[in-house]
């Protein structure tokens, strides 16, 4: 376990000062366990016309979708050829898979639809549980007491894309939902019992570096299992892009040096019982309306991460500890 106080520091396994991903895994399966991303071939109710038509400002799903994930194919083989991507190329001491339900919305389906869909992954002898990637105005009682009941035989999270804090971000981005309904999906989900993910995304238009980090506090209230966030990355032949463009001012832009302090101060504040699955994302460089990080990989920037942490001899909740103590 992580334990903070004021003053003192405990690490976690491998010597990380945050609450890693991977950490999380060993502790819960005792070995890695590597996520296999699925397109199932959903959409997404700000796509179709329901809410809206062209998607959040910022989306482009080919930026982040393998090229082994084609709805065409079926589950059982998209897990199969993902298994074989990752011990190839990566990840070759995995032995353990989550199916990732990653493209669009995956709740967003009747519930006997969904139910076929996520036994057929749950039923591959390889995958210890899935990850459904949703928004939060895609889920309701029925679906998620359906979640509930597959978790009591394997691992079963639901990851939620909440981007921001602001209902005025949510609006010029195009989301469609407000945070309230993040909040509420969130809770009904840990109410299960379920794991709950959130994801969140600096750099947004019109937001401040003090308003990123002041929603520090305010996720750390939520009752999540794991978190991930990314840098702002502009996508080519996106709405936001051509926003960029036209408005440059009112966007935040890291160089890498400077997101990896900025994102040490976020951490600082953050509540250290959440897992941080990622801290930043990483798009194909042919894919970016304006040059990105060049072709520095996760794994490097998290190298940069335990090195900067070390060097300032902080770690995740430090101050969040702090301020616990101050209200007590």
């Amino acid at each position: 376990m992580l334990q903070v106080c004021a003053n003192t520091w405990s690490m976690v396994e491998g010597g990380r000062r945050f609450n890693s991903y991977a950490g999380y895994f060993r502790r819960r399966f005792g070995q890695r366990v590597q996520k296999v991303a699925i397109n199932a071939g959903f959409t997404c109710p700000n796509r179709d016309g329901s809410l809206a038509v062209g998607g959040c400002t910022y989306c482009d799903n080919g930026a982040f979708n393998p090229s082994y994930c084609l709805p065409r194919k079926s589950i059982t083989q998209q897990i199969d050829e993902g298994i074989e991507f990752h011990a190839t190329h990566r990840y070759k001491e995995a032995q353990q898979y989550l199916a990732y339900f990653q493209a669009f919305s995956n709740t967003y389906a009747p519930l006997d639809t969904l139910c076929k869909i996520y036994g057929e992954a749950l039923r591959h002898p390889q995958v210890a549980g899935i990850v459904v990637g949703t928004r939060p105005d895609c889920v309701d009682e029925a679906k998620l007491d359906c979640l509930a009941q597959l978790s009591q035989k394997k691992y079963v999270a639901v990851e939620y894309g909440v981007e921001s804090c602001y209902d005025r971000t949510l609006r010029r981005i195009n989301r469609g939902h407000d945070f309230a309904a993040a909040v509420q999906a969130i809770e009904a989900t840990a109410q299960r019992g379920l794991s709950v993910g959130a994801h969140i995304i600096f750099g947004l238009p019109g937001e401040t570096k003090d308003d990123m980090l002041s929603e520090a506090g305010i996720l750390s209230a939520l009752p999540l299992t794991t978190i991930k966030f990314h840098q702002l990355q502009l996508i080519k032949n996106t709405a936001m892009a051509s926003e960029f463009a036209e408005c440059p001012q009112d966007f935040v832009r890291f160089e890498v040096d400077e997101y990896v302090d900025f994102f040490i101060d976020f951490l600082e504040r953050f509540n250290p019982g959440i897992v941080v699955e990622r801290f930043a994302g990483e798009v194909p460089p042919r894919f970016l309306a304006h040059a990105g990080w060049g072709l520095i990989r996760n794994e490097q920037l998290l190298a940069m991460l335990d090195k900067r942490l070390e060097q300032r001899s902080t770690w995740q909740g430090k101050k969040w500890g702090e301020e616990r103590e101050q209200e007590n």
